[in-house]
């Protein structure tokens, strides 16, 4: 008993540590940030780490191939049905980005799902869970990243281009948080990580914020920002240099994080707790979370009325059903779309792929509506330019 005593001692000093790590910067934050325009744009865009697979009472496990089916079915038919009366500034319906994960890959699902994105309920991007038994390699996760980068972009039509290039470029997520190998270890074992997603195409990462009390989660938080270390470091994203207007990105990937904030709000009442911006059915999205979101003020530096909000999910967890696809759901977006001419806001949902956008034309100075740039340089047009037959992207620009 004392042995287990204190196993869980040690195991709570160290998950303090690792929530503690970023409070000094939540602090700093809190006192030289502000409170947000009495007008703003929020940009929402929501990364559903969308697994049809998910086993709740074991993450190595699968759920049968028949559950799945009949997970996805009932998600594609289901959606459009519930959240089609919510629309955003521009007339757009609130979307998902389905980061879909890699290792799973099933082609019949990724059809169907194609074919419900293609019908204007979202885009698809690439998710990745991998070293979770024992470190991975550099060279299989380059294989994996760029084998399904493929099939996703020439056999589903996803993922989107830039600079005039004809590889496909993608936004990511890292299963279990453990990006460029920042969880001790454990769920990657690929220092440089960072570094492949870089060459297959990665033009952001929206990982973060990690679990609360998660090894991989970093000091720096609510930002918008390029990895300030070598991506062939380990977790080179530690460090950044903040996005500024006027100032064009110079490294890819970027870090797109989401809201990261002390929370006395939990469920309604006054509670202490601390919000990662995750929709999950104990603590779906509200209102109240609505003002945890804007005061993280997660903006391009000289931009301040455009808010960023990154949300994520897991869509198939079936614990987080009436989070993301019941009535808490549908009713936060009611009260978010009927009351934000009063709470001064213009809202947009928007994609992984057009945040990122709307991010670019901010760093290039551009003002007015953030909607109308939706497209700004990532698009989803393949090129009819031929290019030079490599297989690295521009490290430094978009734009060719």
């Amino acid at each position: 008993m004392a042995k287990i005593r204190q196993k869980w001692s040690v195991r709570f000093r160290r998950k303090l540590s690792y929530g503690a790590r970023w409070l000094p910067g939540y602090f700093w934050q809190r006192l030289t940030r502000g409170c947000p325009a009495s007008r703003v744009h929020l940009i929402f865009a929501l990364a559903d780490h969308f697994e049809p697979a998910f086993v709740p009472e074991d993450g190595a496990a699968r759920a049968p191939y028949a559950e799945q089916e009949r997970r996805l079915d009932r998600w594609c038919r289901e959606y459009q049905e519930r959240f089609a009366g919510f629309h955003d500034a521009e007339g757009r319906p609130f979307v998902h980005t389905y980061f879909y994960p890699a290792e799973q890959y099933d082609r019949p699902h990724l059809t169907r799902l194609a074919e419900h994105c293609r019908c204007g309920w979202g885009e698809i991007e690439i998710h990745l869970h991998h070293g979770v038994g024992a470190p991975d390699s550099a060279e299989n996760t380059r294989r994996q990243l760029i084998q399904f980068r493929d099939k996703l972009a020439e056999e589903h039509g996803c993922l989107s281009y830039g600079g005039g290039q004809t590889q496909p470029r993608y936004a990511f997520v890292h299963g279990n948080f453990a990006l460029a190998n920042s969880n001790l270890g454990r769920g990657c074992g690929v220092d440089n990580e960072m570094q492949i997603l870089a060459e297959t195409g990665c033009y952001a990462d929206m990982t973060l914020p990690a679990a609360t009390f998660h090894a991989a989660q970093t000091s720096k938080i609510n930002s918008l920002y390029e990895c300030a270390l070598p991506l062939t470091e380990r977790a080179p994203h530690r460090k950044g240099r903040d996005l500024a207007c006027q100032r064009a990105v110079q490294k890819f990937p970027i870090i797109v994080q989401g809201p990261l904030m002390l929370d006395v709000h939990l469920r309604g009442r006054r509670r202490f707790g601390i919000d990662n911006a995750a929709l999950t059915g104990p603590n779906p999205a509200s209102l109240d979370r609505l003002e945890n979101w804007k005061r993280a003020a997660i903006s391009v530096q000289g931009r301040p009325d455009w808010l960023f909000i990154k949300l994520h999910c897991h869509g198939m967890d079936p614990r987080q059903d009436s989070a993301v696809l019941g009535e808490p759901m549908r009713r936060f977006l009611q009260d978010l779309v009927r009351g934000a001419e009063e709470r001064g806001e213009t809202l947009h949902f928007v994609s992984a792929r057009e945040m990122v956008n709307i991010v670019l034309a901010a760093c290039d100075g551009r003002e007015g509506n953030p909607g109308e740039y939706r497209n700004y340089l990532l698009k989803r047009e393949r090129p009819h330019k031929v290019d030079s037959g490599h297989d690295k992207p521009d490290q430094v620009s978009l734009k060719g």
